[in-house]
């Protein structure tokens, strides 16, 4: 199954990228299932429904969220409407709607998408790797799912880290966002997984990690809060995630980073 996961799509700019150019990369690699986490589409804080749809129409078959879930206050409601929409499952219980999702490809193979977020340095959330437990034992890869992504959105490499080895071979894919900077760790795991501590953001990158620079430099500089933060708009640089797993295992055999436009170097995964 060919994968690909795009991180953090940060405001306008984020949002053009993707529509311009995820159709021709479905196209062009014959990709089976595309992930975004869009948590930051709307100006940098959250998501409406508009952009939802905007987002899957343009090619993706899941969208995940994070901290930012519910600052646009409509995602309360549409989000019990948009079954591809996943926020944290470890937000409290009673919280609208869901952590996980099982979505079927056009092959007809099911994969079952986990949003969770971290707890260090992060608001106070259930443990995500109680709750990670509980739903692969329920859903074991390559029985009852062909494939398995897991969005873990949390601050700290280390227990991102901690959660890739807690759970490898257990899920095909355990992808890092939230710090919305791409690292160099992509890797598959001893047991099978692609794993990413944090895949960036889908954005300007002239900009402190989406945000246009001067009220944020300011705030480092004065401790004043002095105007609102507010998405960057130059050029976008898409940030994303490559796998390629087995279809009789659901593990992954090829993990690469896929980098394309705005001002960090381009990379495109080599087996496609």
């Amino acid at each position: 199954m060919r994968i690909l996961f795009i991180g953090d799509v940060v405001g306008r700019s984020g949002r053009r990228i993707v529509t311009e150019t995820l159709p021709e990369l479905r196209r062009r690699w014959a990709l089976d299932l595309v992930v975004i986490n869009g948590e930051n589409a709307a100006g940098g804080f959250g998501i409406t429904e508009t952009i939802y749809n905007e987002l899957v129409e343009a090619g993706a078959d899941a969208i995940t969220l994070g901290n930012h879930s519910f600052d646009q206050r409509e995602a309360l409601v549409f989000i019990e409407r948009a079954p591809n929409l996943i926020r944290p499952g470890n937000y409290p219980a009673g919280t609208p709607g869901r952590g996980a999702a099982m979505v079927e490809t056009a092959k007809g193979q099911r994969v079952l998408i986990m949003n969770l977020m971290g707890r260090i340095f992060m608001d106070a959330m259930d443990d995500p790797f109680a709750l990670a437990d509980r739903e692969l034992a329920a859903c074991p890869l390559g029985q009852a799912a062909d494939a398995i992504l897991v969005d873990f959105h949390g601050e700290a490499t280390s227990e991102k880290m901690a959660f890739g080895h807690a759970f490898d071979g257990r899920a095909s894919v355990i992808v890092g966002t939230h710090t919305h900077i791409p690292t160099a760790d992509h890797q598959v795991l001893s047991g099978g997984t692609a794993y990413q501590s944090d895949v960036g953001m889908t954005g300007d990158f002239d900009s402190v990690i989406g945000m246009e620079k001067d009220e944020p430099v300011r705030r480092f500089l004065t401790k004043i809060p002095s105007g609102r933060f507010e998405a960057a708009k130059g050029p976008a640089t898409l940030c994303g995630l490559a796998v390629e797993t087995d279809d009789a295992t659901g593990l992954a055999l090829k993990v690469a980073p896929l980098r394309l436009g705005g001002r960090l170097s381009e990379t495109q995964p080599d087996f496609w």
